[in-house]
Formats: structure tokens, C-alpha cells, sequence
């Protein structure tokens, strides 16, 4: 093989790592931004969370969190429950309630249209058991954890115990939620940066 054959293949790898390397910057990006874009400018709402098990509270550097509108109730899906088992997610539309926390109000396997005054929540894939599904239905939204700065967690896990903890949202119009801040007793112990 001539020198500068050789030459031309070096280039050509060359050319390729650039090229792999624009596109995973670029996608890393994107989801950075979408990410900043959501605590920019989406809906603000505030969830109070739900009890979970202490040993189950803190997992390493992030901490589980439940919430009370993981749990739907069947009774607010309008339709019902599909007759088809399989992976499904809701759109869970919120207003705001006693305290200043939302809460469901409706829910559905569609779609919901926008109404002024609430929020609409679209869920995360789950399976669904069709109509042999019990009074609620399990859900996740994508804010089930929350990362805390490295060694920290004990603290809040002792705040925790000792007083209300509460999680200030952003939604995004498509009903994608981003944790903005997590708060104890009502005052922000960590805040999301932009970045």
C-alpha cells in the first residue's frame, strides 16, 4: 500500500471522527436546551409529595420522590380504561387545590385540549391491565428523582422527616415536566440552574 493511500485512509477517519463527534455534540445539546427550555418557560405548578418508605428516600446522590397525583384515580380518566392490555400513558390534567399543591381534576388515554387555569401532565409509558385495572393506576411522570449535590442527602433527609417537602415544577406545552425546585417547609432547599 502506497504512502498515500495510506495517507487519503487517515483522512477519512479523520473526516469521520469529526463528523461523530458534531453529532453526539448536537444531540447533547439538544437535549440540554430542551431540558433549560422547559425551566425557561413552562407553567410553574406545585406538588406536594406523597409518604415513601425512609430506607427508600435517599438513593446515593438523588432522592426518590413520590407524588400524590402518581396515583390516579380510574373514576377521573374520561372514556375509561382501554379494553386493551399493553403500554399506555395518560394525559393528567391539573388545577390548583387547598395549599397551593395541584391536583388531578381529569384524565385520559387521548389528548386533552388546553383550558385556562390548569395544566395538562403527559405520563410516562406504562402497562395497563385494561379494564380489570384496579380504583388507580400507577404513573410516573419523569420526576420521580431528584439529584442533590454530593453529600448532601442526609440533611435533606432529615428535613424531610421533620417537616413538608414540596416540588416546584415547569411544564412544557407537550405536558413534559422539569423539577424547578425542591422545597422544605415551603422554602427552596435546592433550585435547578438553567445549565
Amino acid at each position: 500500500m502506497s504512502a498515500f493511500s495510506m495517507q487519503g485512509s487517515g483522512r477519512r477517519y479523520f473526516v469521520a471522527a469529526v463528523i461523530v463527534a458534531a453529532l453526539q455534540t448536537a444531540v447533547l445539546g439538544y437535549v440540554i436546551e430542551s431540558r433549560a427550555s422547559i425551566l425557561r418557560s413552562g407553567a410553574d405548578i406545585l406538588l406536594k409529595t406523597a409518604p415513601v418508605d425512609p430506607r427508600d428516600f435517599l438513593r446515593g446522590d438523588y432522592v426518590v420522590l413520590n407524588y400524590d397525583i402518581s396515583s390516579v384515580p380510574v373514576a377521573s380518566i374520561i372514556g375509561g380504561v382501554p379494553q386493551d392490555r399493553g403500554s399506555k400513558s395518560l394525559w393528567v390534567r391539573l388545577k390548583p387545590g387547598d395549599g397551593g399543591f395541584w391536583g388531578i381534576v381529569e384524565s385520559s388515554f387521548a389528548p386533552l385540549p388546553e383550558q385556562a387555569g390548569t395544566v395538562v401532565l403527559h405520563t410516562r409509558p406504562f402497562y395497563s391491565y385494561g379494564p380489570s385495572s384496579a380504583d388507580h393506576l400507577r404513573v410516573e411522570y419523569g420526576i420521580e428523582r431528584y439529584y442533590v449535590p454530593e453529600g448532601q442527602g442526609t440533611a435533606l433527609e432529615r428535613a424531610r422527616q421533620d417537616g413538608d417537602v414540596s416540588i416546584a415544577v415547569r411544564v412544557a406545552s407537550d405536558g413534559t415536566p422539569q423539577i424547578r425546585s425542591l422545597l422544605v417547609d415551603g422554602k427552596p432547599a435546592y433550585d435547578e440552574p438553567l445549565y
